[in-house]
This record gives structure tokens, sequence and C-alpha cells, in this order.
């Protein structure tokens, strides 16, 4: 396999982990606005807004390796 297919191969790799990183917070952000709703336990809001904080961090280091990768394709 060439280096350039192989860093193709990367960058669809990271593409299916955003998808899955932005399904995750769609999925929380809902389940939040449920919780928030019903007036349910402030651990459980505390908990959803903290996990969507680390999901949004996850997603910008993702989004950063894959223009990252983007960049290293050009330049081969």
């Amino acid at each position: 396999m060439s280096k350039s297919d192989k860093v193709k191969e990367e960058i669809g790799a990271i593409k299916s982990y955003l998808g899955f990183v932005i399904a995750f917070i769609i999925t929380i952000g809902a389940g939040l606005a449920k919780v928030y709703l019903d007036n349910s336990s402030d651990f459980l809001i505390l908990l959803g807004v903290l996990s969507l904080l680390v999901l949004a961090i996850v997603f910008s280091f993702l989004a950063k390796l894959m223009h990252q990768k983007i960049s290293e394709l050009e330049n081969i």
C-alpha cells in the first residue's frame, strides 16, 4: 500500500469516528434536555454537561488530526 493510500484510509477512519462523536453529542444533548425538562437529578444534568464537554474536546482533537492528515496528503 502506498503512503497516499494509507493516509487516505486514515482520513476515512477519522471521518467515521467524527460521525460517531457527532451522534453521541446529539444523543446526549437530547437526553440532557429531557432530564432538564423533567426536573430530574442534578447529578444527571451535571454528568450530561461534562460528557458533552468531553465529547466536544474529542471532536476538536479528531478534526485537527484530520486536517493534519489532509495537509500530509498534499505534501505527498
